[in-house]
């Protein structure tokens, strides 16, 4: 969770420069900070949840065939 908090944090401020520069409006980079990267935190934390799932899934199939086309599985 530290580690989703820093890219939060990262992202603040970049989705706010960005905008404040693109618009000239402070106000404008505040909201496009606070809303794009929450979602996209959101998403992230999820993303590396589900990522971590299917890297655990892959290692145990890789684990089973590995198993099943060894000799002593004949």
């Amino acid at each position: 969770m530290i580690k989703t908090l820093s890219y939060a944090s990262v992202h603040f401020s970049i989705a706010f420069t960005v905008t404040w520069i693109l618009t000239g409006d402070a106000f404008i980079g505040g909201m496009v900070a606070l809303i794009e990267p929450t979602i996209n935190t959101i998403a992230y934390f999820f993303h590396e949840r589900i990522w971590a799932r299917v890297q655990t899934q892959k290692v145990k199939h890789e684990a089973q065939l590995e198993h099943s086309l060894s000799p002593a599985a004949f």
